[in-house]
């Protein structure tokens, strides 16, 4: 039986009068304190799923900071299944206790295989993933970021009834799986804007394969660099936030997304009478893990 969410919001955040414009934030990283936003949307079938076929074992990917990792970790042991993590950077390996997330996710039972980036390349090769049954056992893959068909399927349950008041729906893009799963459930007359936390412009193809709509759009100026680059003027806006709203946001998807849309609301990009609701999509547990950087590098942190 999975979870069910503790709940989720619109809460609003904005109202430019100036601009006719109404701004809310979904917060969806209230669902759960440790699956929350769209990591728990992008798990719920796929453990039903796991559940269902007897697996007793979760396989997944990430990064050092990996907001998936974090919460597959903690989905597995709240639901009684063994994790593996296939952690990019060998290196780490000897860093677990100082990093957050990964000191989480072994907390949390995780056990992790540390492999250099050459080799993570690989994770979706037939070879290397019959490499790792031969070494774990039969176990239910989760991919990285864990977007798949049934995670899409999740995705497609953030917006309801009230929702589709709105004119606008925004979300921050990693792989994907979220905005995907936005568009399939949106009515025609709404417009779907997502904001990449990646540079390059793969997402456009990998989205398409998912949805049949046609009212959405990828806006690509606010990744800041790339995934998990940040600046001065992002921690700024976040801290100020967070002082204004009390709504914490992430540095990597939803801190970039949000200061993207005010900038957009300042700029008269949308409609002069319309609403906009953003989705919050949680992530927060990687704010320990930013600060560290940017401690490193005596930069303001994330408050």
């Amino acid at each position: 039986m999975i979870f069910k969410p503790e709940y989720s919001i619109n809460q609003k955040v904005f109202l430019a009068e100036d601009k006719g414009v109404e701004l809310y934030l979904k917060r969806e990283d209230l669902i759960h304190p440790f699956v929350s936003g769209n990591k728990y949307r992008k798990l719920k079938y796929n453990l039903i799923e796991a559940q269902k076929k007897n697996f007793k074992i979760l396989l997944t990917f990430g990064g050092a900071f990996s907001n998936h990792i974090a919460a597959v970790a903690s989905a597995g042991h709240e639901f009684g299944f063994k994790t593996f993590g296939i952690i990019r950077g060998e290196e780490l390996e000897y860093k677990i206790e100082a990093n957050p997330t990964l000191s989480f996710a072994k907390q949390s039972g995780m056990n992790f295989k540390f492999v250099s980036r050459d080799e993570y390349r690989n994770k979706t090769s037939d070879s290397f993933l019959n490499s790792l049954k031969e070494e774990f056992g039969r176990f239910y893959l989760i991919p990285e970021g864990g977007t798949n068909a049934l995670a899409i399927k999740g995705c497609a349950e953030i917006l309801d009834d009230e929702d589709f008041n709105f004119d606008y729906v925004c979300t921050a893009v990693g792989t994907g799986g979220t905005i995907s799963g936005l568009i399939n459930c949106s009515k025609s007359s709404q417009q779907v804007f997502g904001f990449p936390a990646l540079k390059g412009d793969f997402l456009h193809q990998d989205i398409s394969k998912f949805v049949t709509n046609t009212n959405w759009e990828l806006i690509t100026n606010y990744h800041f660099g790339g995934y998990a680059k940040i600046n001065e003027a992002l921690v700024n806006f976040i801290n100020e936030f967070k002082n204004g709203y009390k709504i914490p946001l992430d540095p990597v998807y939803t801190g970039k997304m949000m200061f993207g849309i005010f900038d957009l609301i300042e700029k008269g990009f949308f409609s002069k009478g319309s609403k906009i609701l953003a989705i919050h999509t949680g992530g927060l547990q990687g704010i320990s893990g930013m600060n560290t950087i940017l401690k490193k590098k005596n930069l303001q942190i994330i408050q």
